[in-house]
């Protein structure tokens, strides 16, 4: 009988000692930190073989974890309705810690009203491999006018 009470006296005293596991690292949701704005103007868009532009603003950007690796989802904001075809396209870096995508978007083909924010928000998202986050300390996306990064 003491052995029980002894053996469950400890798990009571490892389990309360471990703190939050919600604010833990090994808890796979906090895996990446929330995202942060850094203001950012891209100059020259020829870098890159791709016919469309670059969102006016990254606006959030959000790291889900799931049991394959994780989707990078992210928040843009056109300057007028209708662009459509929103791509992250990777960015080839030599740091592999760090992941780097260009949030692109196609324009609209004919003029369109600006409309309100919500109406002009676009999302954008990727998956990466477990195999591909081993390394990865940072991830950002870049936009026209800023760019927003989160860190593990």
């Amino acid at each position: 009988m003491t052995r029980s009470v002894l053996a469950i006296l400890a798990l009571c005293l490892t389990v309360t000692a471990c703190g939050r596991v919600a604010d833990s690292r090994l808890n796979p949701f906090n895996w990446f930190g929330r995202d942060r704005d850094e203001q950012a103007e891209v100059v020259d868009e020829r870098f890159i073989n791709d016919p469309r532009q670059f969102v006016a603003q990254v606006t959030s950007l959000q790291v889900d974890p799931t049991p394959e690796g994780a989707i990078i989802r992210t928040v843009g904001l056109p300057p007028v309705q209708g662009f459509w075809d929103a791509e992250l396209v990777e960015v080839d870096i030599e740091d592999p810690t760090t992941l780097t995508y260009e949030f692109r978007v196609a324009p609209p083909p004919v003029r369109t009203r600006q409309g309100t924010v919500q109406s002009r928000e676009i999302i954008a998202g990727a998956a990466v491999s477990n195999r591909r986050l081993a390394t990865v300390r940072t991830i950002t996306v870049i936009g026209q006018s800023n760019r927003r990064a989160v860190r593990r």
